[in-house]
Protein backbone atom coordinates (compact mmCIF):
# COMPACT_ATOMS: atom_id res chain seq x y z
CA UNK A 1 0.00 0.00 0.00
CA UNK A 2 2.72 2.14 0.82
CA UNK A 3 4.42 1.84 -2.96
CA UNK A 4 0.90 3.23 -4.11
CA UNK A 5 0.89 6.29 -2.38
CA UNK A 6 4.39 7.24 -3.58
CA UNK A 7 3.57 6.18 -6.88
CA UNK A 8 1.01 8.32 -6.93
CA UNK A 9 2.65 11.31 -5.04
CA UNK A 10 5.22 10.79 -8.01
CA UNK A 11 2.51 10.98 -10.81
CA UNK A 12 1.01 13.85 -9.63
CA UNK A 13 4.63 16.09 -9.96
CA UNK A 14 4.29 17.89 -13.37
CA UNK A 15 6.66 16.43 -16.13
CA UNK A 16 9.35 19.10 -15.20
CA UNK A 17 9.31 17.84 -11.37
CA UNK A 18 9.40 14.32 -12.44
CA UNK A 19 12.70 14.77 -14.94
CA UNK A 20 14.81 16.62 -11.71
CA UNK A 21 13.27 14.20 -9.19
CA UNK A 22 14.73 10.94 -11.34
CA UNK A 23 17.94 13.19 -11.53
CA UNK A 24 18.34 13.96 -8.21
CA UNK A 25 17.34 9.97 -7.46
CA UNK A 26 20.17 9.29 -9.46
CA UNK A 27 23.17 11.42 -8.70
CA UNK A 28 22.06 10.86 -5.26
CA UNK A 29 22.83 7.00 -6.20
CA UNK A 30 26.33 8.61 -7.87
CA UNK A 31 27.27 10.61 -4.66
CA UNK A 32 26.68 8.12 -2.35
CA UNK A 33 28.84 5.48 -4.16
CA UNK A 34 31.63 8.21 -4.86
CA UNK A 35 31.71 9.30 -1.30
CA UNK A 36 32.59 5.57 -0.73
CA UNK A 37 35.44 5.52 -3.76
CA UNK A 38 36.87 9.15 -4.37
CA UNK A 39 38.49 11.27 -1.53
CA UNK A 40 36.19 14.63 -0.49
CA UNK A 41 39.13 16.76 -1.68
CA UNK A 42 38.92 15.63 -4.99
CA UNK A 43 34.97 15.44 -5.42
CA UNK A 44 35.47 18.99 -4.95
CA UNK A 45 38.42 20.27 -6.52
CA UNK A 46 35.98 23.14 -8.74
CA UNK A 47 34.61 24.38 -5.82
CA UNK A 48 36.21 27.78 -4.58
CA UNK A 49 37.03 27.89 -0.61
CA UNK A 50 35.79 30.99 1.33
CA UNK A 51 37.62 31.78 3.92
CA UNK A 52 34.20 34.40 5.12
CA UNK A 53 30.70 34.12 4.98
CA UNK A 54 29.72 35.06 0.80
CA UNK A 55 27.13 37.64 0.13
CA UNK A 56 23.92 36.37 -1.35
CA UNK A 57 24.18 36.11 -4.91
CA UNK A 58 21.07 37.62 -6.22
CA UNK A 59 18.89 35.51 -8.46
CA UNK A 60 16.42 36.13 -10.77
CA UNK A 61 12.64 35.02 -9.97
CA UNK A 62 12.78 31.99 -12.24
CA UNK A 63 16.30 30.58 -11.06
CA UNK A 64 15.20 31.10 -7.26
CA UNK A 65 12.17 29.19 -7.75
CA UNK A 66 14.40 26.58 -9.52
CA UNK A 67 16.63 26.17 -7.02
CA UNK A 68 14.12 26.23 -4.12
CA UNK A 69 11.98 23.21 -6.60
CA UNK A 70 15.47 21.28 -7.15
CA UNK A 71 16.14 21.60 -3.24
CA UNK A 72 12.69 19.99 -1.92
CA UNK A 73 12.79 17.36 -4.63
CA UNK A 74 16.17 16.16 -3.65
CA UNK A 75 15.27 16.04 0.05
CA UNK A 76 12.04 14.18 -1.71
CA UNK A 77 14.00 11.41 -3.08
CA UNK A 78 16.73 11.18 -0.76
CA UNK A 79 14.04 9.93 1.55
CA UNK A 80 13.07 7.43 -1.01
CA UNK A 81 16.69 5.96 -2.16
CA UNK A 82 17.26 2.37 -1.11
CA UNK A 83 21.10 3.64 0.33
CA UNK A 84 21.69 5.98 3.20
CA UNK A 85 20.94 10.18 1.15
CA UNK A 86 22.28 12.03 4.09
CA UNK A 87 23.17 15.86 3.91
CA UNK A 88 26.71 15.23 2.41
CA UNK A 89 24.83 13.49 -0.28
CA UNK A 90 22.56 15.41 -0.79
CA UNK A 91 24.49 18.71 -0.80
CA UNK A 92 26.66 17.08 -3.56
CA UNK A 93 23.73 16.49 -5.44
CA UNK A 94 22.37 20.35 -4.97
CA UNK A 95 25.88 21.30 -6.11
CA UNK A 96 25.65 19.38 -9.41
CA UNK A 97 22.37 20.14 -10.24
CA UNK A 98 22.24 23.79 -10.11
CA UNK A 99 25.72 23.97 -11.66
CA UNK A 100 24.65 22.39 -14.35
CA UNK A 101 21.80 25.15 -14.63
CA UNK A 102 24.17 28.02 -14.31
CA UNK A 103 22.65 28.45 -10.77
CA UNK A 104 25.63 29.94 -8.02
CA UNK A 105 25.30 28.46 -4.59
CA UNK A 106 27.23 27.69 -1.44
CA UNK A 107 28.07 24.32 0.22
CA UNK A 108 28.61 24.76 3.94
CA UNK A 109 30.46 22.10 6.23
CA UNK A 110 30.42 22.53 9.69
CA UNK A 111 30.44 20.54 12.93
CA UNK A 112 28.98 20.34 16.82
CA UNK A 113 29.97 18.64 19.89
CA UNK A 114 27.73 16.56 21.77
CA UNK A 115 25.83 17.26 24.82
CA UNK A 116 28.09 14.40 27.05
CA UNK A 117 31.65 14.42 27.52
CA UNK A 118 32.14 11.33 25.69
CA UNK A 119 29.91 12.12 22.88
CA UNK A 120 31.85 12.34 19.43
CA UNK A 121 31.50 15.48 16.97
CA UNK A 122 28.66 15.74 15.01
CA UNK A 123 28.76 16.74 11.43
CA UNK A 124 26.33 18.35 9.21
CA UNK A 125 26.48 19.94 5.40
CA UNK A 126 24.05 22.03 3.96
CA UNK A 127 23.26 23.82 0.79
CA UNK A 128 22.42 27.91 0.28
CA UNK A 129 20.78 29.63 -2.81
CA UNK A 130 20.80 32.97 -2.88
CA UNK A 131 18.69 34.06 0.29
CA UNK A 132 17.42 30.29 0.78
CA UNK A 133 18.92 26.53 2.56
CA UNK A 134 17.66 24.33 0.15
CA UNK A 135 19.28 21.30 1.68
CA UNK A 136 20.15 20.26 5.19
CA UNK A 137 18.19 23.32 6.60
CA UNK A 138 16.92 21.20 9.63
CA UNK A 139 19.51 22.23 12.83
CA UNK A 140 21.78 23.88 10.07
CA UNK A 141 22.34 26.84 12.65
CA UNK A 142 23.68 24.36 15.23
CA UNK A 143 26.97 23.79 13.81
CA UNK A 144 30.23 25.80 13.73
CA UNK A 145 31.07 26.43 9.97
CA UNK A 146 34.33 24.55 9.30
CA UNK A 147 34.35 24.85 5.53
CA UNK A 148 32.81 27.32 3.06
CA UNK A 149 32.68 26.38 -1.06
CA UNK A 150 31.05 28.04 -3.97
CA UNK A 151 30.40 27.47 -7.27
Amino acid sequence: MKVLVKFKRFFSLSSVEKRLFVEAFVTLGMMRAAIGVVSFKRLTKNLKKLENEPAHSELSDEKERLAKTIGRLIVKAAHNTPWESACLVQSLTAQRMLKRRGIPGVFYLGVMKGDSVREELKAHAWTRCGGETITGEEGHEKFKVMTVLQW
